[in-house]
Parts: C-alpha cells; sequence; structure tokens
C-alpha cells in the first residue's frame, strides 16, 4: 500500500516528512520474523499494534502479517518518532493484509478513527517512551505518552467494544532484585526505580481499572530487555555494535556491573504470538530469558563478535572507557517466565545465536538505516521533538583492571599501575 497512510491522520504527520523518504536500504535486508504458527482465531480478524514502526513492535507486526495472511489484517498505528522507521516494516507494503496508520495514541480522535476505520477487535499497545536514560531529565514526555496516552488507548477501546486488549509493560515495573533474591512472579509487588518504570506501572494501573471497572478483556505482558535486528542504537547491544564497528570505544555507564536479562527479538515476538493464540484473559505474563549478562561482560563478548583484539589490559582499556551513571541504575531485574512456558512458549534462541545475528545486521544495515546516527551514538545524547542531540558527558579510562575469562565474562579486577607491567599483563582464567 506504500508509505502514505491510508488515513487523514494530519495531526500527527507534522514534522515527520522525513520518516517518508525512501532511500531502499530495507530492500536489501533479510526479512526476520518470530517461528511460531497457531490455529487462527475465529474471533480475531483485524488487529491494531501501535508503535508498529519501532523496535520490538515491528517484529510482531512482520510475524502476524507475513504468518496468517489469511486469517488477521494488521494495522500499524505509529507517530513516527525520533526511534522509529518505516524501513522496519516497508518490506510489507505490498502485503494485502497490512495498512500503515499514521497516528498519535494521545491523540483520541487518530485512536478512534483507526479503530473505526478498520474495526479493529485486537490491540497490542507497544508504543510508548522506553528509554531510561532520557526519562530522567523529560519524565513529563513520558508520562504523555505512556500514561495518558495508554488512558486514551483503553477509553476508546471501551467505546468500540474491542476484544482483546494486550499490554505490553516492562520487567522494570518491578524494580531491582537483588542478586541472592528469587525470581519475580507475576503477582509481585511493583517497585519501580526511575521515571520510566513508573509511567510503565502507573500505566498497569489504568488497564488494570478498566478491566475492573468496564470488563475490558485485558492482558498484562512484563518483558525482559529484548535485543535484535531493527532496534534504536541508543541501546546498549546496537549502540556499542555500532561504535566498534566504526572502531570507536564503548562508554559505560558507571563501572559496567549492573547485568540485564537479554531476550532475542524472534523469541519475544513468539511470546506475543504465543499470548495471543493461548493467553487467558484478565493474566498477567512474564517473559523471561535465561541469559543474564552484564554490561562489562556485553562488552567482551562484542569484542569477540567483532574480531577486536582484547587480550591484553592496553587494548582492553582502549576500547572499553567509562562515564558517569545513571542518577539510579538498578542493578538486575529478573522475572520467573515459568507461567508463559506453561502455555508452550520456550526461549530458542541462545545469546551467542542472536548475537551473532545481531552484529552482522548492524554491520550490514545500522549506518544507513535511520540515517545519519553519530549523535545517537554519544553517551547521553537527548531528543529535542523528533531530533537526536549530541551529548557532551566527560568520557574516562577505567581505572580497574579488566579481568576476561574464556566465556568472555568480565570483571573489574584491582587498580591498576599504569606505569610498568602491571598495564599489559590481561589475566585470563578459566571458567
Amino acid at each position: 500500500m506504500g508509505d502514505n497512510p491510508s488515513n487523514g491522520a494530519s495531526g500527527a504527520t507534522n514534522g515527520a516528512n522525513k520518516f517518508f523518504e525512501d532511500f531502499g536500504v530495507w530492500k536489501d535486508a533479510p526479512v526476520l520474523t518470530g517461528s511460531t504458527k497457531f490455529e487462527p482465531l475465529p474471533d480475531v480478524k483485524n488487529i491494531m499494534i501501535t508503535g508498529g514502526a519501532g523496535f520490538i513492535a515491528c517484529w510482531l507486526v512482520r510475524h502476524l502479517t507475513l504468518t496468517y495472511p489469511n486469517a488477521y489484517n494488521i494495522v500499524s498505528f505509529d507517530k513516527l518518532d525520533y526511534c522509529a522507521s518505516l524501513n522496519n516494516t516497508r518490506v510489507l507494503n505490498d502485503k494485502r493484509n497490512f495498512t500503515f496508520y499514521h497516528g498519535d495514541i494521545t491523540n483520541p480522535s487518530e485512536v478512534m478513527d483507526c479503530l473505526e476505520r478498520h474495526n479493529i477487535d485486537t490491540v497490542f499497545h507497544f508504543a510508548a517512551q522506553s528509554h531510561v536514560d532520557l526519562s530522567f531529565g523529560n519524565s513529563y514526555a513520558f508520562t504523555h505518552t505512556n500514561v495518558y496516552g495508554t488512558h486514551v488507548l483503553l477509553e476508546s477501546a471501551k467505546k468500540v467494544g474491542i476484544k482483546k486488549f494486550i499490554h505490553i509493560s516492562t520487567d522494570e515495573v518491578y524494580g531491582e532484585v537483588r542478586d541472592d533474591a528469587d525470581d519475580l512472579l507475576e503477582t509481585s509487588i511493583l517497585a519501580p526505580t526511575n521515571p520510566y518504570a513508573a509511567s510503565k506501572a502507573a500505566a498497569e494501573m489504568l488497564v488494570h481499572s478498566y478491566q475492573k471497572s468496564f470488563k475490558l478483556p485485558v492482558i498484562i505482558v512484563r518483558s525482559n530487555n529484548v535485543y535484535g535486528p531493527h532496534q534504536y542504537p541508543e541501546k546498549i547491544i546496537p549502540k556499542f555494535s555500532l561504535l566498534l564497528h566504526r572502531r570507536q570505544p564503548v562508554v559505560l555507564h558507571g563501572d559496567g556491573t549492573p547485568t540485564r536479562r537479554y531476550l532475542f527479538a524472534g523469541d519475544a515476538a513468539d511470546a506475543f504470538d504465543t499470548i495471543l493464540h493461548k493467553g487467558q484473559m484478565d493474566q498477567i505474563y512474564n517473559v523471561g530469558s535465561y541469559d543474564e549478562i552484564s554490561n562489562l561482560t556485553l562488552c567482551s563478548k562484542l569484542l569477540t563478535y567483532l574480531d577486536i583484539p582484547h587480550s591484553t589490559q592496553e587494548e582492553l582499556h582502549k576500547w572499553v572507557k567509562h562515564t558517569i551513571d545513571r542518577p539510579f541504575n538498578d542493578h538486575r531485574y529478573a522475572v520467573d517466565g515459568t507461567k508463559l512456558r506453561q502455555l508452550g512458549w520456550d526461549q530458542k534462541t541462545s545469546f551467542e545465536q542472536g548475537m551473532s545475528i545481531t552484529v552482522d545486521w548492524y554491520k550490514r544495515f545500522g549506518e544507513k538505516w535511520w540515517g545519519d546516527i553519530t549523535k545517537v551514538l554519544t553517551p547521553f545524547p537527548t531528543v529535542t521533538g523528533t531530533d537526536v542531540v549530541a551529548g557532551h558527558e566527560t568520557v574516562e579510562d577505567i581505572d580497574e583492571a579488566m579481568v576476561v575469562d574464556s566465556n568472555d565474562q568480565m570483571t573489574l579486577g584491582k587498580k591498576r599501575k599504569i606505569d610498568g607491567a602491571g598495564a599489559q599483563a590481561v589475566q585470563s582464567v578459566q571458567a
């Protein structure tokens, strides 16, 4: 159907014309989807996916459009914010069951027009401001999009009688999890620690209230960090991949010891597909990964994947630097995904497999997919409108020795002596 939206959503088009320029980079890219396929649901026909031109949602848009061509019509609803790209779904433009709607979830008339025009019966709500770093400095925007936008969508869904409302939240609503604590169940207390996570928790409260007050059929999904091709390079894996591909050092926030659990985007798409077809309404599902990796170890693994020598302290300190940390940086998150696994989903892609696919994709397409990305590769970029502004934080050498074992696990050792052999010898510790 081409990029031009089949609607008159003029309110969302101001300043976004650059997003409609097509330089053809997508034509050479692999078409990436999940792998699940279920018997189509008889009561689902027209699915609206908010944030469909963004990272995680575009994987589901492609997956559902291509996997169920005769069963489901997919409407990708997106305002085309700074981190979105129509390249993420252009491969679908000639598919009769795909439509792009240029709209903003905080605009009730655009949301209602989309729901009514396309006779939507099912909503996947992904659209959100999601970059934690930005939430510390521009928190009002997070409240506006993530809380008010969700409210607009819920009220509109109530008015038209939506049959399934699947709300995508985050594991960050649980807050920080101690190293010795059990993985958190869906019934755990919400204790967000940053403005982004707080806005997502607030959105969940609205979703829950519409289920209780108006019997809106809802499911809430809380996922670990998702990574893979198509992710805007403000996030650590694509950012560090592209910096190293440019032969520039990566810059950690703080000491690099926080860990995150990473799930490949294809597995995430499978999780959402499974929840659509097998999930029970009015339930919450964690989407959990087995791969918990520190930011330090991520650096070491990327250096290995990109064949950059890092066998000495001198080499490691050349490629891995650090700057100030976030105002608060959760040490780790950890959710228990048993409930979703009982529906038949499981993680299929190992971190090694997923990183190989991801690093290769960014080597080939990362520099062209979103246009000039130089500013977003700085340690703390900011956003004005749809424009990214470079950060100017001081970048420093890491004082400690970096200890790398045979599995590329990296930890910090003792402070280095720069005046002699202590700066040279890297410790290689067998796992």
